[in-house]
């Protein structure tokens, strides 16, 4: 898995663009500044979104690759994220820390996406929101992204299941038109989620 990231975000060009991600951005948008969890956030753009209005952001991901090409956004936009390459299915999380934390298109599963979930919430003050948009079941063989794996792939279930301790505030599947680089384009069918701690 590591493998193929590093080889992806090897490359020159920006896998998913350099602007964030539509729902994070209107969601975070919503929020007043504090700091932000993203795991698995790759080459930074929803990082150094949110570092650019206001946020103190913590951004970890498995691919030093893509710490390298985060670091050069950052500084391009002149503003300041702390990057961290760790292994997501591993990594521990400070309490009760984190004012929001947002999961875009971070695909992994069984155990794994189980205990990176669960970090992710213990991570959350109360009142913390949690932001997360991947692609749905039936996001499978579709051109547009996403793995090839459906155990990777999310149900609108499976979110309630795993986030049944957030108070929910948004929850759907959505066919969306996405525009994010050379390997998110096109129609995809996602699962959208906001949840607060309680």
């Amino acid at each position: 898995m590591r493998e193929l990231w590093e080889s992806r975000y090897a490359e020159e060009e920006y896998a998913y663009g350099v602007k964030p991600n539509e729902f994070f951005k209107q969601e975070i948008d919503k929020l007043e500044p504090g700091k932000l969890l993203m795991p698995g956030d790759g080459e930074g753009r929803n990082s150094i979104y949110a570092a650019g209005n206001g946020w103190e952001v913590d951004a970890i991901d498995w691919s030093a690759e893509a710490e390298k090409k985060a670091a050069q956004l950052a500084r391009k936009n002149n503003v300041l994220v702390n990057f961290i390459v760790d292994d997501l299915r591993t990594f521990t999380v400070e309490r009760e820390i984190y004012d929001a934390a947002a999961l875009i298109y971070v695909h992994m599963g069984g155990k794994d996406r189980e205990y990176l979930h669960r970090e992710v919430v213990k991570g959350l003050r109360p009142g913390g929101i949690l932001i997360l948009e991947a692609f749905e079941k039936e996001q499978l063989g579709k051109p547009s992204g996403g793995p090839k794996d459906p155990e990777l792939l999310y149900s609108l279930e499976e979110v309630v299941e795993e986030f049944i301790d957030l108070d929910m505030k948004q929850l759907s599947r959505e066919t969306i038109e996405l525009d994010e680089g050379k390997h998110h384009i096109g129609k995809a069918t996602v699962v959208r989620f906001v949840g607060q701690k309680v």
